[in-house]
């Protein structure tokens, strides 16, 4: 696979690579790693949402009052 990079990125890439103490590559994956986990979490999270304001509804809306 090739990745291509703007020259801003692959600085980028590389400040954090090097402050890590990785290779780039490495420092790459575990950015689509953390990426991925986080909107998981954030789905996960909105999920939750939806089913709390569903089930107490009527509770919200009373409290609005």
């Amino acid at each position: 696979m090739t990745l291509r990079l703007t020259d801003e990125d692959e600085r980028i890439l590389a400040a954090l690579a090097e402050r890590d103490g990785i290779s780039r590559q490495e420092a790459t994956v575990r950015a689509i790693r953390e990426t991925a986990a986080r909107r998981g979490h954030e789905e996960g999270v909105r999920e939750a949402s939806k089913w709390a304001r569903d089930r107490y509804a009527d509770v919200l809306r009373r409290l609005g009052e």
